[in-house]
This record gives structure tokens, C-alpha cells and sequence, in this order.
């Protein structure tokens, strides 16, 4: 059963009525990095609550995360058993800042890849916008330390995702987003089966059928410093395989609803 650390050692209520953000960070084998990116983050929106969601790691990365948590009411844990995949780490948080009424919920990676300064401009873009993606590639995004074929590798993949899918979105695998609630409460999350990192691409797609607003903002990704990349190529096959799925189904399902439309109207004519 997943377990949740008291955030406030003063007795205060869990989310006192100001506090309407929550970014949520997966980790598992996170020890070296999560205090820096937990700093960062409170630095940069102090007033927005932190979840770490990790996944029972070996290394004590939890046991990091309570520590933080003693020591800082803004900062909560959610421990889960064993790992189980990044998209049902987020749908585990997503589900904690949905019964606790957050209006927006926050993706963002444990490594430093994304950067918490950069935070304030996604959030800043949801006024006019239902979820806002952190974009790589739209004019003023970019990519530090990625060794060339892992650069082309994420282009190409977003790239087919778009003709795939038909989405006009240019950085739609990419995990640094922002969400409104009201979002998240229309999708079916207990029906977004991706474990890996083609949950970002599930989700967003979902959205935008949905007939929500889905924009981008520029932003610096950095390949971490410190630990290994959780990317292997069975996250990789997984994404293929189930965008060309829902790809296929997608286009199918239009034109077989242009075919009805064309025999309707022959009909009434």
C-alpha cells in the first residue's frame, strides 16, 4: 500500500488554501540528486508544494525524501512498493494532488534534466492554455550534452508521433509539463496503460482529443550529470509499437466516419 509522510510537523492542515501548485517528482536510484533539484524548486516557486513519488529504491533515495520532509512543511513523499513504470509513478501523484485539490500539477524529472527556473514560465503560460509542454523544439528550446544519436533519436521519435497521431505538437514525448486540474479530472487515467515514457505521449494526445488547449514554451534540457538514464530500448520499442497502434486506429476511425458521413448525405439527397 503506497504511504504518505505527514508533511507539517506543526500540526497545520496538509495543503493550506494558498497553496495551488504541486510538482511531482518520480525517482527511483535518485540519492545524489534529489536534495539538489528539491532546493532548486523551492527556490524557484516557494510557494508551490513538492511530491516525491519514489518507488521503493534500493539506494535510499526515500529515506532522503523523509528527511527533506521533516525539515520543510512545502515537501511531501509518497512511497510506493516496487517499480512500477514513470506513467504509474505520475498517476500515483496525480492522484494524491487531486484528492487534496490542487489547481495545477506539475511533471518534472528527479535528474536536473528540467530546469525548476524555468518552472515560472510554464506556469505563467497556463493562463491561456488548459496543459503547457515544456518544448525542446520550438525556437528558443534546446538540448545540453546529449550525445547527437540520442538527439535524433528523440526528433525522430516526436516527429513520428506528430504524422502518427496528427497532433501539431512538436515536443510531445518530452516529460516537463504542466497540467490543470480540470484536465487530468475529464481524462481516464486509470485507462493510460504506458509504463515508460510514452505515458507523456498517451497523456497529451488524450488531452488534445479531449479538445483541450495544449501549448508549448521554449526550454534548456540538460542531460544529467550524476546517475544513469532510465531510457533502454524496450521504452523505446514500447512507444513505437503503441503510437503506430493508436495511430492506425486513429486514422481508421476517420475515415470510416468520413465513409458514414458520405452515405448519410446520400441519402438525404
Amino acid at each position: 500500500m503506497n504511504s504518505e509522510s505527514a508533511p507539517s510537523p506543526s500540526g497545520q492542515p496538509d495543503q493550506p488554501p494558498d497553496e495551488r501548485v504541486l510538482v511531482i517528482i518520480p525517482t527511483y536510484q535518485e540519492r545524489e540528486n534529489l536534495p539538489i533539484i528539491l532546493d532548486r524548486v523551492r527556490a524557484a516557486v516557494p510557494t508551490a508544494r513538492v511530491l516525491v513519488v519514489d518507488d521503493s529504491s534500493p539506494d535510499g533515495t526515500g529515506a532522503i525524501a523523509e528527511e527533506r520532509v521533516a525539515a520543510d512543511g512545502m515537501i511531501s513523499v509518497l512511497h510506493r512498493p516496487e517499480k512500477a513504470g514513470l506513467g504509474a509513478a505520475y498517476v500515483a501523484g496525480f492522484g494524491w494532488g487531486l484528492d487534496r485539490d490542487f489547481d495545477v500539477l506539475v511533471e518534472m524529472d528527479a535528474d536536473g534534466s528540467h530546469a525548476p527556473e524555468q518552472l515560472p514560465r510554464l506556469l505563467a503560460a497556463l493562463e491561456q492554455a488548459d496543459v503547457v509542454l515544456g518544448s525542446r523544439y520550438v525556437p528558443g528550446g534546446s538540448v545540453v550534452n546529449w550525445p547527437k544519436h540520442r538527439e535524433w533519436l528523440s526528433r525522430g521519435g516526436n516527429l513520428y508521433s506528430r504524422i502518427a497521431l496528427g497532433v501539431d505538437l512538436n515536443d510531445i514525448t518530452g516529460g516537463y509539463r504542466a497540467y490543470r486540474a480540470a484536465v487530468l479530472r475529464t481524462l481516464p487515467l486509470d485507462q493510460v496503460a504506458s509504463h515508460g515514457y510514452c505515458f507523456q505521449v498517451d497523456l497529451a494526445w488524450r488531452a488534445v482529443r479531449a479538445g483541450f488547449r495544449v501549448d508549448e514554451v521554449p526550454i534548456t534540457f540538460t542531460e544529467r550529470e550524476v546517475g544513469t538514464s532510465k531510457m533502454s530500448g524496450g521504452i523505446v520499442r514500447e512507444a513505437l509499437l503503441k503510437v503506430t497502434v493508436w495511430g492506425a486506429a486513429h486514422r481508421w476511425n476517420q475515415l470510416t466516419g468520413l465513409v458514414t458521413r458520405r452515405d448519410d448525405k446520400a441519402l438525404r439527397t
